[in-house]
């Protein structure tokens, strides 16, 4: 409540002595009261808020990508949960470059109840901002996209980092079915530096034919 709308103690002491009077002189001191709490907290909230800014981190990602080596298979090592891969093992992503930059995107998996079926989902990948190339955006259904950032890449192009910039997600790829466990809990690593909780990581099962 506006300060301008509480009555003055003077004022209050100008009208008729008796009960009236201290009646007026405590809704006024309660109003004050009222005030004071709101006041500290609205600081209080603008303090958490700010404070919860600061803690946030953002991901780091690569300076850069050669999409052309970039291309081709990759095995899914570890995953964060997610609803569309709940039932899936097995899964991997086919990356193909388009004539037009862009980036057919085509994932499979196998079911864990029936690994003899399987599931796939196509896609479209694109780079929204060229000096960004590690920042992509992926998209299965119009219009919705998801963000795709490459936290960390081999060199070689052997492994890769994925996440965004929410840390919701992260997937760690690789070229081939298994990876030495050096190389995984440096990924890890990588990850929980970029602000991951990674305690609910799952190690996919690349088991199928």
């Amino acid at each position: 409540m506006p300060e301008s709308m509480l009555f003055n103690i003077s004022d209050l002491l100008k009208t008729e002595p008796g009960k009236e009077r201290f009646e007026q002189i405590s809704i006024l001191i309660v109003l004050k009261e009222i005030s004071k709490m709101k006041r500290n907290a609205l600081t209080l909230f603008a303090m958490i808020l700010f404070s919860s800014a600061q803690s946030e981190k953002i991901p780091s990602v690569v300076s850069k990508v050669d999409l052309n080596r970039y291309m081709g298979m990759w095995y899914e090592i570890a995953r964060l949960p997610n609803y569309f891969e709940r039932k899936l093992k097995c899964t991997s992503a086919n990356y193909t470059l388009r004539d037009d930059g862009r980036i057919t995107v085509l994932n499979k998996g196998n079911y864990l109840t029936d690994p003899q079926k399987s599931t796939s989902s196509k896609g479209v990948a694109w780079i929204p901002d060229k000096n960004s190339p590690a920042k992509l955006k992926v998209q299965f259904f119009w219009p919705f996209s998801g963000d795709y950032w490459i936290m960390e890449l081999d060199k070689e192009y052997r492994y890769v980092l994925v996440g965004d910039p929410a840390t919701r997600y992260l997937w760690i790829l690789a070229r081939e079915k298994k990876m030495d466990d050096t190389t995984y809990n440096m990924l890890l690593k990588k990850a929980i530096d970029n602000g991951y909780d990674v305690k609910s990581i799952i190690r996919v099962e690349q088991d199928c034919n």
